[in-house]
């Protein structure tokens, strides 16, 4: 490759991360993986693991390598923790971009108690400010590109689309009014979207201070599992979370379905979510590598998804292909129980995405890898028994509340 690229990818061990490895990888660049194996230790905690089997990160590479011929160097460091060490590595890599995945990403999992709560906010600002903090320090020049999420604006609804990170603001005095572009609001529903909301400030205060050129994407809620480079062998297979904490929505009902379980609607199924396909992850990833802001730009922020849906418009279309009955249930979540949701995601589809949707077809074979690996659930994980405030109740199905499609 002609311009490939030395890119290090925090939390390249994880579902949006090894993915994004692998591609980045396949188009010529030179590719160091940072993880500290926290995602598969967590599992090991809660009794869960992934429905696809995941081998050992040495297989994975090895396999990567055997079947391509190309090697992803691997690193096992906590960024949060071993600043020293992170130190050191970029010191000898001198990256070119780092992809920074390197955070704890399920906002139910930020709301189950005192220590996730805590952890996920140690982990999150701490890691993120050491990279930026490191870069300084050592006088690197990379571009970051940070994956956030599109929660961090909440879904209060209050019919604005949604802008590519940045609202203009007027401002009158005497004499004229003063025009200013600031950070769009944010509203965060969870720990998991705080801390997203939070470093949002360590971006802006580095692009300003120090001139580190930051890419931030929005990105709407993962469905799918596998890439075209995760498919070349099962050695490569990328995560597939059902649990209440790491499950994704349609991901979640897709393996209900295939297990026969009621699909589990929260409250009214009225909440409007953005969503983007695994596939269109990995390559928003690519084009925003290629794309960097300038030293001395503000922070680029780009909206990574492709559709939206309600809950409940989910359900009911899998449940009208696959047979599933549909269970509403309380909603363990403090959040509206309707909302509309309108987001811009432009600058993406100007720079050359064109997106996978759910009309294409791909949720059938998201659904074939369930089928391949229902052995492999472990029931008692499906049911979301954490509440996020004394309030709510845990969103289990009761025989009364399951209806038919």
């Amino acid at each position: 490759m002609k311009n490939a690229k030395d890119i290090l990818i925090v939390g390249g061990d994880g579902f949006c991360g090894w993915p994004t490895a692998l591609h980045l990888s396949r188009l010529g660049h030179n590719i160091t993986i940072i993880d500290s194996l926290v995602r598969r230790a967590i599992d090991a905690k809660l009794g869960a693991d992934s429905l696809t089997p995941i081998t050992s990160v040495e297989e994975r590479l090895a396999a990567w390598k055997e079947k391509t011929g190309l090697t992803i160097a691997f690193e096992n460091i906590d960024v949060a923790r071993e600043f020293d060490q992170l130190t050191e590595l970029l010191s000898t890599i001198k990256p070119d971009t780092i992809i920074h995945f390197g955070e704890q990403r399920a906002a139910s999992y930020s709301m189950k108690g005192i220590g996730e709560k805590r952890y996920t906010v140690d982990n999150n600002i701490s890691g993120t400010h050491s990279l930026l903090a490191a870069a300084v320090e050592l006088g690197l020049d990379p571009h970051f590109v940070h994956l956030g999420t599109v929660g961090v604006y909440g879904y209060d609804d209050g019919g604005i689309e949604i802008p590519e990170g940045y609202l203009p603001v007027y401002v009158p005095s005497e004499n004229k009014i003063y025009q200013q572009d600031v950070l769009y609001p944010t509203n965060p529903g969870s720990v998991y979207h705080m801390t997203k909301s939070m470093v949002q400030l360590l971006f802006q205060f580095y692009a300003k201070n120090d001139a580190l050129r930051i890419t931030g994407l929005h990105q709407g809620i993962v469905w799918g599992t596998q890439t075209e480079e995760t498919k070349l062998d099962e050695r490569l297979i990328n995560r597939f979370d059902y649990d209440e904490d790491y499950g994704t929505v349609l991901n979640r009902f897709l393996m209900q379905a295939v297990v026969g379980h009621p699909l589990t609607v929260h409250g009214t199924g009225g909440q409007t979510r953005a969503f983007i396909h695994i596939q269109d992850t990995v390559k928003c990833l690519a084009i925003a590598v290629e794309n960097p802001p300038k030293r001395g730009d503000k922070v680029a922020i780009l909206n990574q998804m492709t559709e939206t849906h309600t809950v409940r418009a989910l359900a009911k279309l899998v449940s009208e292909t696959s047979g599933a009955k549909i269970a509403y249930v309380d909603n363990p979540r403090n959040e509206a129980a309707e909302n509309g949701l309108r987001v811009s995601n432009k600058i993406f589809i100007s720079l050359g995405l064109e997106p996978v949707t759910l009309a294409e077809g791909l949720m059938d074979e998201t659904q074939q890898i369930a089928i391949k690996y229902t052995h492999r659930c472990i029931r008692n994980m499906i049911p979301c028994t954490s509440t996020w405030t004394d309030d709510q109740r845990p969103g289990v199905v009761y025989t009364e509340k399951i209806r038919a499609a």
